[in-house]
């Protein structure tokens, strides 16, 4: 098993790593974070990348890239953090449409999201939070032609930046069905959720109305088809996760290295470098489940769905957990937001849970053990 990086993917990681620092650098991101600059000011610049369309088949506009190769690009968006529906829309929704959609919806919708003309956020969990199809309370019922859906679905990344939105709703006959909508059709509202948190939102459905040729899972329960593009997703979302650490590993290296006290560096005083280690050692472990989740993946490996839960949760509690031990060895500076570790800090927190919180994925991982 080779997890080195090939040549293309070094080209992909100068790519992003050079638009990273031109279009995204740390007072951008921190304009952004302050409300200050919009999350889509340089979307176009990253969409003309053709990242958007990273796993998208080249018949439907993309460029069939593997996970792995897409995997690239996000760990470097990871670096900044990048924030932006690039993931709602170029991963997490292109796979969904993928992997449940018509020919005829494929060959409307993917295009669009290739290019970033159309940007697609997901709307599945509500009050009652959860990541399994009894959380889903959303209802869809059937009027002739047309579906009329009704329901509140909260903490959805990035739809407020989005043109359409794909809702998991439950049907009459009681499976899930995955409903393809234009976010701005009437009964549909959204509202940024405040706090500590990025890019999350309430999208509220009141008798909002859609044809049943939206439908995006007619033929299957909604959930399977959900399930198995999350399956794939979380693989991109814990290598944007391992790139988000790895930057913050090197900011706190740098400080410990430039930052004196009584005379000295403070990475010579043994309980600073014990925080450093800690960042390194969640480094690590998450950037090394990631890479062999992938490969298992890509190669369709036995285990792969167990790698792939085991990565997920590594990578979300090693870059929670590695935020906190940045913040000891910053102390006062890691708090000043025009430094820039807490927009970290508040990404780890956001995407903890997304796609499951560790403790899903472990309950998930002992069920595919047969534990």
């Amino acid at each position: 098993m080779d997890l080195t990086l090939t040549e293309q993917q070094k080209m992909l990681q100068a790519t992003m790593n050079e638009l990273r620092n031109r279009d995204y650098t740390k007072e951008t991101l921190v304009a952004i974070d302050a409300g200050k600059e919009p999350a889509l000011g340089h979307w176009q610049s990253l969409a003309s990348t053709g990242i958007l369309g990273s796993l998208i088949p080249e018949e439907f506009g993309g460029a069939g890239a593997s996970l792995a190769d897409t995997a690239v690009i996000y760990e470097e968006l990871g670096r900044g953090p990048v924030p932006g529906p690039h993931f709602s829309s170029g991963v997490l929704a292109a796979l969904v449409l993928l992997e449940g959609g018509t020919d005829t919806q494929k060959r409307t919708l993917l295009p669009g999201i290739a290019s970033g003309e159309r940007i697609f956020a997901l709307a599945i969990t509500e009050e009652d939070y959860g990541w399994g199809p009894e959380f889903i309370q959303t209802l869809a019922r059937t009027r002739g032609t047309d579906v009329l859906i009704d329901g509140t679905k909260l903490f959805v990344h990035d739809a407020t930046d989005a043109t359409d939105l794909i809702v998991a709703t439950r049907l009459e006959t009681g499976s899930i069905g995955l409903v393809h909508m234009d976010k701005h059709a009437r009964g549909v509202a959204t509202r940024a959720l405040p706090g500590f948190a990025t890019g999350l939102s309430e999208v509220t459905l009141l008798q909002a109305l859609v044809s049943k040729s939206s439908i995006i899972s007619s033929m299957e329960d909604g959930w399977d088809v959900l399930e198995r593009a999350m399956r794939k997703a979380t693989l991109i979302l814990s290598a944007y996760q391992v790139g988000g650490l790895s930057q913050v590993f090197d900011m706190s290296l740098l400080y410990s290295q430039t930052r004196r006290q009584f005379q000295q560096p403070i990475g010579r005083f043994q309980r600073v470098q014990d925080h450093v280690i800690d960042v390194v050692n969640y480094l690590d472990a998450a950037r090394w489940t990631t890479y062999e989740a992938l490969w298992k993946a890509d190669e369709a490996r036995e285990g792969a769905i167990e790698a792939m839960h085991t990565a997920a949760t590594t990578a979300s509690e090693s870059y929670y957990y590695g935020c906190n031990s940045a913040h000891d060895v910053h102390a006062g500076m890691g708090i000043v937001r025009e430094y820039g570790l807490t927009l970290h800090t508040k990404m780890s927190r956001t995407l903890y849970h997304y796609l499951g919180s560790p403790r899903y994925h472990r309950k998930r991982l002992a069920h595919a053990l047969g534990l």
